[in-house]
């Protein structure tokens, strides 16, 4: 039987860490954030894909720890706004700014934009990385469109204006049952999961 690992995540954001931990549940590793090491390395996404933002952060991670590191970048991709944020959905509204203030600045620059032409995605890159070498790669997306008003509660980011036209509500209503069938986080985590069960 093979002994039990550590994967850490590259992340100090305790709501995606618990995410993210809720995904990679039954893999035979103790899954840690980097929070838990004191001297981490601070480092700056200044990659123009998620996948390159991903790839970095766990390359970087998987070096300092000498071992297993998973990564991931995430965001949202809105077609009347050419693709923005994009890569810089987490710092929207400025480097400091809140999800709130993140939603308000997306609103109001659609908000003349009429609802069969709000088109989004969100999309998820996952990298794993083993002592600084690149062991695999995952992307996966999520079709939407931008409500006119944030509705619901559960979730973060940009989750309460994400409506999901099927079921006429967003990710913030939905919760979290619908969610993890069907968000972009949890697509490219279950293929992480399941790849790093055959790994492991």
């Amino acid at each position: 039987m093979k002994r039990s690992r550590q994967l850490v995540i590259a992340t100090k954001n305790e709501k995606k860490l618990h995410e993210l931990k809720r995904y990679l549940k039954g893999i035979r590793a103790r899954v840690v954030s980097l929070k838990e090491f004191g001297n981490a390395p601070r480092i700056m996404e200044d990659g123009d894909t998620f996948r390159k933002n991903a790839v970095k952060k766990a390359l970087i991670v998987s070096k300092f720890v000498k071992g297993l590191a998973l990564a991931d970048d995430s965001g949202l991709v809105v077609e009347a706004l050419e693709g923005e944020p994009g890569v810089r959905s987490s710092r929207f509204a400025g480097p400091r700014k809140s999800d709130k203030e993140n939603n308000r600045k997306l609103l109001k620059l659609l908000a003349e934009v009429p609802l069969k032409k709000r088109q989004a995605k969100f999309i998820c890159a996952v990298a794993i990385c083993d002592n600084g070498h690149i062991v695999k790669t995952i992307e996966e997306s999520c079709k939407g469109r931008i409500a006119f008003q944030a509705r619901g509660a559960y979730g973060f980011g940009y989750d309460p204006l994400f409506l999901i036209p099927k079921y006429n509500k967003t990710f913030g209503q939905l919760g979290l049952k619908v969610k993890d069938r069907m968000s972009h986080r949890s697509k490219a985590l279950k293929k992480a999961r399941e790849f790093l069960k055959k790994y492991l």
